[in-house]
C-alpha cells in the first residue's frame, strides 16, 4: 500500500486518487479529522482514501495482535458518517477481516454489539460531540475497552508508513435489529415505581432514535427535546457539557415542569442533568450522589474518578462513612475504562459526563442512557427527595465548566510540558499561590495543583481537539474559584500559542 499524503487540497484530483491523512488524528484514545463541512474553507484533514487506508491499518493491526479478525462496525447520525463506514469497511475486509455492520448506531450499541454477538473488536465511526466536519472511529479489540495511546500509536505507524497488509478471508454481513436488542436489554427488568416526568435532549443527534423509547419503557413519563434526527443540529451542537445544551434544557424542565432533564451527546455515551428547580448540574456533582447512592448498597466500593472531576470523590462525609475509596485518573472514556477494570471499581466517572458501570450494574463500557437509568433508580430510592434536594445535599463547592482556549495540536502538549514545569517549581520553591500553599500536585494527566484549603486548578491537553482544557473547583468560596481561573489564566497568557478561550469564568 502506498504511503498517504498529508498535504492534499480538496476538490482536486490527487484528492480523488491518493490517500490523505493528517497525522494528528491519531490521538490518544481513539480518531478525529476534520473532514470538511460546506460552510467552513478549513482543509480537509482525511478524504475517502484515507479512511479506507485507516480500516486496512487496523486490519493489519488485529492480525498482528493475534485477534480473531472479526468486527462490529457502527455509524453515527451524520451526513456524511455512512460513506465514511463504506470506506472505513473496504479497507477492513481488504486486510481479511470480517465485518458485521449494524447500520445506525450509538457508541455504546455497538459496545453491546461485541457482547451480544460474540465479537471482540469494534469501530465505531463517530465524531461524538465534535460540531459537523469531523468524524472519527473509536475502536477496541478487548471488550469493553477501547485502545489506549499504544494500540493507537501502533496504528498511527501502520497507516502511515503504508504498511497494512492485503490479506483473503474478509467479508461483510448486515446485522438486524441490533439496535431493538440494545435498547430491550437496557430496560430489561427495571422498573422505575416512583412517577416521574423527565424531559429527554438529543439536540437532534443519534440519541433521539434510542432514548426516548428506552427511558418510556422503563416507566417514566418522557418529554422529548429535539430527538428527531437532523445531521444539520439546527438547535444546538449535541453536547451535555456544552452550556447552550444546558440551558436548553433548563428551559425544557420549568416549561413542563418536569422532575429533571437528561441530555445525550451525539454518540449517546454521556449524558448531562439538569435538577427540577432548573439547575445545571455538572456530572462530576452526579457522580458524586450516584456514588452516594450505591455505595449504601455494596460495601467498601471502589470508584475511578477523572482529574477534571470535583474533589469530593475524596472529601464527601457521606461516601467516607459508606467506606468508598476513589482514585483520581487520568481523562479520557478510554483511560478511565481501562483504570475501573484494572482495580475493580464499581464504577467510573467522568466530569464530561461517560459513567462506566461494572458488573453487576453493567458491562464496563460508557452508557449515557444507563447512566440515565442509574439516576432515575437513585430518585426511585429516594422517593421523598427531588434532584434538587440530592444537589442541596452535597457539601457545596464552586466549580467551572470546562474551558477550552485554543491551541495547536502540534504545539499543546509542548505547552503543558512548561505549565506542569512552572507549577512543579513553584512547589518546589514553596511559593504561594492565592496566598496559600500548595498542598498537593497531581500529574498523571496535566497539572492539577491542589491548596491548602482545597481549591484546586487543572491544566491539560485535550485529547480529542486542538485545545487545552482548564477546570477550577474550590470548596470555600466563588471569590477563590475565580481567583483560581484568574491564576491559571494569567500564567497561560505567556504563551503565544494559546488562543481565545470557547468560556471563561
Amino acid at each position: 500500500m502506498r504511503k498517504p499524503k498529508s498535504d492534499i487540497k480538496s476538490n482536486t484530483a490527487l484528492y480523488e486518487t491518493r490517500a490523505l491523512i493528517k497525522p494528528t488524528g491519531f490521538r490518544e484514545y481513539d480518531a478525529r479529522w476534520w473532514f470538511g463541512h460546506p460552510e467552513s474553507d478549513k482543509p480537509s484533514e482525511i478524504n475517502l482514501y484515507g479512511i479506507q487506508t485507516l480500516g486496512a491499518s487496523l486490519g493489519t493491526l488485529i492480525h498482528e495482535l493475534g485477534i480473531e479478525p472479526k468486527i462490529v462496525v457502527g455509524h453515527d447520525y451524520r451526513s456524511y458518517s455512512l460513506s465514511i463506514k463504506q470506506a472505513l469497511i473496504v479497507g477492513l475486509m481488504s486486510a481479511g477481516i470480517e465485518v458485521l455492520d449494524i447500520g445506525l448506531a450509538l457508541s455504546p450499541t455497538a459496545y453491546f454489539a461485541q457482547f451480544a454477538l460474540d465479537v471482540p473488536c469494534v469501530a465505531m465511526v463517530t465524531a461524538s460531540h465534535n460540531t459537523n466536519g469531523w468524524t472519527g472511529v473509536k475502536m477496541g479489540v478487548e471488550r469493553p475497552l477501547t485502545f489506549g495511546p499504544d494500540e493507537m500509536s501502533r496504528l498511527k505507524e501502520i497507516a502511515l508508513s503504508g504498511k497494512a497488509v492485503s490479506r483473503a478471508g474478509g467479508g461483510y454481513q448486515y446485522i438486524d435489529d441490533v439496535a431493538e436488542l440494545y435498547m430491550r436489554d437496557l430496560a430489561q427488568g427495571i422498573k422505575i415505581k416512583r412517577k416521574l416526568r423527565v424531559v429527554a435532549a438529543c439536540g437532534n443527534g443519534t440519541a433521539g432514535y434510542f432514548a426516548p423509547h428506552v427511558l418510556d419503557k422503563i416507566g417514566v413519563e418522557v418529554i422529548p427535546v429535539q430527538c428527531n434526527l437532523d445531521h444539520s443540529f439546527p438547535a444546538y451542537n449535541p453536547n451535555p457539557e456544552d452550556m447552550k445544551m444546558l440551558h436548553a434544557m433548563r428551559d425544557a424542565v420549568k416549561e413542563h415542569k418536569a422532575d429533571l432533564a437528561v441530555g445525550f451527546d451525539g454518540d449517546g455515551d454521556r449524558c448531562g442533568v439538569v435538577d427540577n428547580e432548573g439547575e445545571e448540574i455538572f456530572a462530576d456533582k452526579v457522580g458524586v450522589m450516584l456514588a452516594r447512592d450505591l455505595s449504601a448498597k455494596f460495601e467498601n466500593a471502589q470508584f475511578v474518578a477523572d482529574v477534571k472531576s470535583t474533589g469530593l470523590y475524596a472529601t464527601d462525609p457521606v461516601l467516607l462513612a459508606n467506606g468508598a475509596k476513589t482514585d483520581y485518573w487520568k481523562t479520557g472514556h478510554s483511560y478511565i475504562k481501562r483504570r475501573s477494570k484494572e482495580i475493580g471499581a464499581l464504577v467510573g466517572f467522568e466530569k464530561s459526563g461517560h459513567y462506566f458501570f461494572n458488573a453487576p450494574i453493567g458491562r464496563g463500557y460508557d452508557d449515557g442512557i444507563l447512566s440515565a437509568i442509574a439516576i432515575l433508580q437513585m430518585l426511585d430510592n429516594n422517593p421523598d427527595k427531588s434532584m434538587a434536594d440530592l444537589r442541596r445535599a452535597l457539601p457545596k463547592t464552586w466549580g467551572s465548566p470546562t474551558m477550552s482556549p485554543y491551541c495547536d495540536d502540534e504545539k499543546k502538549y509542548a505547552v503543558v510540558d512548561k505549565v506542569i514545569a512552572e507549577y512543579q517549581l513553584a512547589f518546589k520553591n514553596a511559593d504561594k499561590l492565592l496566598g496559600q500553599n500548595i498542598r498537593d500536585i497531581n500529574t498523571v494527566n496535566g497539572v492539577r495543583i491542589t491548596l491548602e484549603d482545597g481549591t484546586w486548578g487543572l491544566v491539560r491537553a485535550s485529547s480529542n481537539t486542538p485545545n487545552l482544557v482548564v477546570v477550577v473547583e474550590s470548596p470555600t468560596s466563588e471569590e477563590n474559584k475565580t481567583n483560581m481561573f484568574r491564576e491559571i489564566e494569567a500564567r497561560l497568557a505567556k504563551y503565544d500559542e494559546i488562543g481565545e478561550y470557547d468560556q471563561k469564568i
